[in-house]
């Protein structure tokens, strides 16, 4: 397992991050306490969770559960020390907490009082806004977004009073390090000369969604990203199963998995998603490779990435991807890799 340093802090992350958010629907406590266990073993030592979770589906039900699944972890363990962890605040729109308010200094109080009670724990190491109040192009927005409705000096006033917030929170020692999510180019760039400005806690990482099937992050937030010391975390690596061959096309969806909860997969199910996804497989069948190992250590060999957030919902699945950091793509997958992605580009 390699380590990587997050932004410009002093925490050195693993180049795998377990991911967490079938805890509590799809996994049970006991089930997701071995996850942590068999990934704890085999040296990974950063797991990302958010208060909006369990997903598969979202309800305000079980809201927090996925937290709680970690705190009772960390409270049978005792091995908090042995963790970076990283959760998220939901903001606007998000009716399941707090009826959606957005993304305010009262509702991070909130949220962080509520997260660090649920997970047992003081402190947590990476705090990150789940998406921005002024809204994302992520989630397959992206073909449509549309930023002119947004108020420049009052999106800059929101950033201000979230760090001073957040540097309140460094300061009393219940977080350490401030991060964000589904943000764009343009948004990092102005959380970092706020911070700057007005000398408070600074970017540390952001977590997109990144994969062989969804690459918006290769340009200008990668400059950014490398420039300015912020580590690029993916979520969905394996583009939410689709990179795993277990849908085969399409023609099987095996009982308890993603797509028999949601059959468009969050809108990744087009039609061009599945000449995609083939033209990945036969690269692995090719050269002799699992395609779930392929795509993770893939992700892992871009120069910008600090982490990559995968989850599984067996440990037979956890132990395919964490052997992901065993294998070493050749020139030839590499060269293999970008033709198939300009053959097959943003496919959903």
């Amino acid at each position: 397992m390699k380590f990587n340093i997050l932004g410009n802090t002093d925490l050195k992350v693993s180049e795998l991050c377990l991911g967490s958010m079938t805890w509590g629907t799809q996994n049970t406590t006991d089930e997701g306490h071995a996850q942590i266990d068999m990934a704890l073993e085999y040296g990974i030592n950063f797991i990302d969770t958010a208060e909006m979770y369990p997903v598969n589906p979202l309800t305000k039900e079980t809201q927090g559960d996925t937290e709680r699944v970690i705190g009772k972890w960390f409270a049978k363990t005792g091995r908090r020390e042995d963790v970076i962890l990283a959760t998220k605040v939901s903001g606007s729109g998000y009716r399941n907490v707090r009826d959606g308010a957005p993304i305010s200094r009262e509702t991070i109080h909130a949220a962080v009082e509520a997260s660090l009670k649920s997970l047992q724990t003081d402190y947590i190491d990476l705090y990150q806004l789940h998406w921005p109040n002024r809204g994302s192009y992520m989630f397959r927005q992206n073909w449509n977004y549309d930023p002119t409705g947004q108020n420049k000096a009052e999106v800059l006033d929101h950033m201000g009073e979230v760090l001073e917030t957040m540097q309140g929170l460094v300061d009393a020692g219940k977080i350490r390090h401030f991060g964000l999510s589904n943000e764009s180019t343009w948004g990092t760039a102005q959380w970092l000369r706020v911070s700057e400005e007005r000398g408070l806690p600074r970017v540390q990482s952001i977590q997109n969604e990144y994969s062989l099937l969804c690459r918006l992050a290769d340009t200008d937030l990668a400059e950014l990203c490398h420039n300015e010391q912020v580590g690029i975390l993916s979520f969905s690596p394996l583009a939410v199963g689709l990179l795993t061959g277990k849908y085969k096309g399409g023609t099987v969806v095996p009982a308890g998995s993603r797509m028999s909860i949601g059959p468009d997969l969050g809108g990744r199910i087009t039609p061009r998603v599945w000449d995609a996804v083939a033209a990945y497989e036969k690269i692995a069948d090719d050269h002799g490779l699992n395609v779930a190992q392929m795509a993770l250590a893939w992700c892992n060999t871009r120069p910008f990435m600090t982490s990559s957030i995968f989850g599984a919902t067996s440990l037979e699945q956890l132990d395919v991807a964490l052997k992901s950091t065993e294998i070493t793509l050749s020139d030839e997958v590499m060269r293999d890799i970008t033709a198939a992605h300009k053959a097959h580009p943003m496919p959903y």
